[in-house]
């Protein structure tokens, strides 16, 4: 897996790959139906969270101590998690199945990030 770097490194790659997830998370949020509350409120849950994912991971680029970095990234895996939250119940309760591709790429991430983490915590 070649997502992750040393301390304080993220990929290029995966920057953009987290840039373009928020990305797709603001598209899907401004096609979802604003008459429904209940889809409403999730959809901004999910607008706040899945965009947070990306911040999170350049902010881990600039730490300035492994410590930070792997706070840093720990955030990041725990929007990717909230995220995919919001999307499960967004199509389970709301019948929103255009979700799933973002279901799957949260669920990437979520899984990069941990490995990302872990190998850094191993180098300590």
């Amino acid at each position: 897996m070649n997502e992750g770097g040393q301390m304080g490194r993220v990929t290029e790659e995966f920057r953009g790959r987290t840039k373009r997830y928020a990305a797709d998370i603001i598209r899907l949020y401004v096609k979802l139906p604003k008459t429904r509350e209940e889809v409403r409120v999730l959809g901004s849950q999910l607008l706040r969270s899945g965009t947070s994912v990306g911040a999170h991971v350049r902010e881990a680029g600039r730490a300035r101590s492994r410590d930070e970095f792997i706070s840093k990234l720990g955030g990041a895996a725990q929007e990717a998690d909230e995220s995919l939250l919001w999307l499960e119940l967004l199509r389970e309760e709301c019948g929103m199945d255009s979700t799933l591709l973002l279901e799957a790429e949260s669920n990437e991430l979520l899984s990069i990030l941990t490995t990302i983490i872990k190998r850094t915590k191993e180098k300590s």
